[in-house]
């Protein structure tokens, strides 16, 4: 049996066809992640509009989407259509109305002692979406949507310093990015069981949402410029592949015997 060739014109066309569309999407890949932040973010603050809308099927297809993906707590998650914009835990000390006073006078939350920090209360806390009074959440946390909001507005500052933006040194990242959403986060978390290592701390708004900005902001700084680098190279390979296979194309069709 005669060995075949090790190029023939079909597997060559069929490699240079897949170089270019990796050379096509290596040139391309800030405007898909622009528009996975975008939709990312978007889609989550659709259910709410949904929701007052009347639209609870598709809402709540949209709250099971993001529910493995968020806590979705209700005492810390943005709210629309309602009389204020979030409903934070008596603990923070907040001076809006609370979210023990609102959820108290809602069916949903009957027999559950909105005061301790149970099982109970945590999963009606994830599981409700909203009323008439409170309007209705977000299907992502206040700081979820801070962080991937700022993702996406450093994503459209970076199309325009792409060229020359270098990575953020890794000190600053651990200072700006890390060290706020940490401290924020973690005095939170070791305040309540089973740790309880200090008297109940529940974060306001405004400090969920400027620490999940500054971490998102620093995440977009630190991996941007790295993955445009590496996207330049696979564009480059690509072209390469893209170079070498018409190059044999061009030999094969010269052989006699050739089309």
């Amino acid at each position: 049996m005669a060995t075949p060739p090790p190029f023939d014109k079909r597997s060559l066309r069929r490699a240079a066809r897949n170089a270019r569309w990796v050379h096509w999407l290596s040139r391309r890949w800030l405007v898909f992640m622009l528009v996975f932040l975008f939709l990312y973010v978007g889609l989550a603050l659709t259910a709410p509009v949904l929701m007052h809308t009347g639209h609870t099927r598709a809402a709540d297809a949209l709250y099971k989407l993001y529910a493995p993906l968020c806590h979705q707590f209700a005492f810390r998650s943005w709210f629309f259509f309602g009389e204020q914009p979030a409903y934070p835990r008596a603990a923070s000390g907040t001076d809006w109305g609370t979210f023990e006073e609102y959820a108290s006078r809602d069916p949903f939350f009957e027999g559950v002692d909105l005061y301790q920090w149970t099982a109970d209360l945590q999963l009606r806390a994830r599981a409700f979406r909203g009323n008439e009074e409170m309007g209705y959440k977000a299907a992502l946390c206040q700081r979820d949507i801070a962080i991937y909001s700022a993702m996406f507005l450093f994503g459209l500052l970076f199309t325009r310093v792409r060229r020359w933006l270098r990575p953020t040194p890794l000190w600053l990242y651990l200072i700006l990015g890390l060290m706020p959403i940490g401290l924020d986060g973690f005095s939170q978390l070791f305040s309540y069981p089973p740790f309880e290592f200090w008297p109940v701390r529940e974060t306001l708004p405004i400090f969920r949402t400027l620490t999940g900005a500054l971490f998102g902001a620093m995440n977009g700084w630190l991996a941007f410029p790295y993955l445009e680098e590496s996207m330049r190279e696979i564009s480059a390979s690509a072209q390469r592949k893209i170079a070498h296979a018409e190059a044999l194309l061009v030999e094969l069709r010269a052989e006699p015997g050739s089309e």
